[in-house]
């Protein structure tokens, strides 16, 4: 059913900025502050679709920051780019960037950052009902990096007057685990993640009519009418078909109605995955071009995570190499897993055990490939010594 355009309300839920965020495994400084640069980035492209979908507010459900001690410069930012999007923006703290005393929300310099940059900009560390002119928002903050109760609780307590709202939809903003459903460790920090489970099931379903969640970092619905935004930009290779991060959503609510959810793509950078097997020397072609066809030629906008295994001959290897040598230079950072084993093929190896001219080349060829066949350290070493007397006798 439409909602009443009287008592809807849109906004733009989003969640998960992780401004600051390191990105150490980058081990390139240009590269790495390009990546860190583009998570301010998508912040302007926010405020472009707060404006294409005449949003009313925007709504942050945890980790702006990546750390409860972002630096100056990280606040700074953020606070300019708040200020551009020319609505309000409220957002609650997550487990990254926790509340609670000494936390990034009530230092002096953020304080005055928000107050000159961006006076459009509420955190809201008390979990209590905020009053907008057509909506009311219930944050449910995290004031600790893990709080060991539901942080819903306060929303199912008796003393709770609801009908003094009116008519104006009711809008939960939280940032945890939903039972059973975890938020992802992050491989790309180090992180390990300590859950803060959320029970939305347990909130009385006629009550509220959108839950907004972070903490997972894609998008999903987990409820009627509960979902994660997922983070604008990703920030880690996804796992799972079901991850799908790089968006925000347009949410149109009313009170008594189910929500209206709309996914809107605000990722630039790709973080792709790619497992190959090569078969024979063939594959190198293939692998070649189902790279180009992943990538479409671009430079200096993608993260790839590569896994080799199979077997190339002598020359194959060495091709493989200078491909990977310039995907290395186009990508943002290349996470390379390279199983793959040297082994001579035929022709190669006839030309260095059959050198009739050369018996001692063709002993010492010999010995390498018996070498070759384990998979210890002495075996390593010996597919290199190979490679080496192949490029010596063939490019003397």
């Amino acid at each position: 059913m439409p909602h009443s355009t009287d008592t809807a309300v849109t906004f733009l839920h989003t969640a998960d900025w992780q401004l600051g965020k390191p990105f150490a495994r980058v081990e390139d400084v240009q590269k790495r502050s390009l990546i860190q640069q583009e998570r301010i980035g998508v912040l302007h492209r926010i405020a472009e679709a707060a404006q294409a979908q005449r949003a009313e507010f925007i709504v942050v459900a945890g980790d702006l920051f990546d750390s409860p001690s972002a630096t100056k410069a990280t606040v700074s930012a953020a606070c300019s780019a708040i200020g551009a999007m020319q609505v309000p923006v409220y957002a609650i703290p997550g487990n990254h960037d926790h509340g609670g005393p000494g936390s990034i929300w009530e230092q002096a310099f953020f304080q005055r950052e928000r107050d000159h940059l961006a006076p459009n900009f509420s955190v809201l560390l008390t979990p209590e009902p905020v009053e907008l002119e057509r909506a009311v928002l219930f944050p449910c903050p995290l004031l600790r990096r893990h709080e060991s109760h539901d942080v819903l609780a306060w929303l199912r307590s008796a003393s709770l007057d609801l009908d003094r709202f009116g008519d104006r939809p009711r809008v939960v903003l939280a940032h945890g685990s939903v039972q059973g459903f975890a938020a992802q460790d992050d491989e790309e920090s180090g992180d390990s993640v300590a859950p803060n489970f959320i029970d939305v099931s347990r909130l009385p379903k006629p009550a509220f009519d959108y839950v907004a969640l972070g903490d997972w970092h894609g998008t999903k619905q987990v409820g009627p009418k509960a979902w994660y935004a997922g983070t604008p930009e990703l920030d880690r290779f996804p796992k799972g078909e079901a991850n799908e991060p790089g968006h925000v959503l347009v949410v149109t609510a009313a009170r008594g109605a189910g929500p209206q959810v709309t996914t809107l793509r605000t990722a630039r950078l790709g973080w792709f995955q790619l497992a190959f097997e090569f078969l024979d020397d063939a594959g190198l072609a293939q692998l070649t071009e189902q790279l180009h066809r992943l990538l479409s030629g671009r430079a200096q906008t993608d993260l790839l995570s590569l896994e080799l295994r199979g077997a190339l001959g002598i020359e194959a290897t060495t091709a493989l190499e200078q491909e990977l040598e310039s995907w290395q230079a186009r990508l943002l950072r290349l996470k390379l897993a390279n199983h793959t084993v040297v082994t001579p093929a035929e022709a190669e190896l006839e030309l260095l055990t059959g050198r009739t001219a050369d018996p001692l080349i063709a002993r010492v060829a010999a010995r390498l490939v018996a070498q070759c066949a384990g998979t210890d350290e002495d075996a390593a070493v010996a597919r290199i010594a190979l490679r080496e007397l192949h490029a010596a006798c063939t490019h003397p």
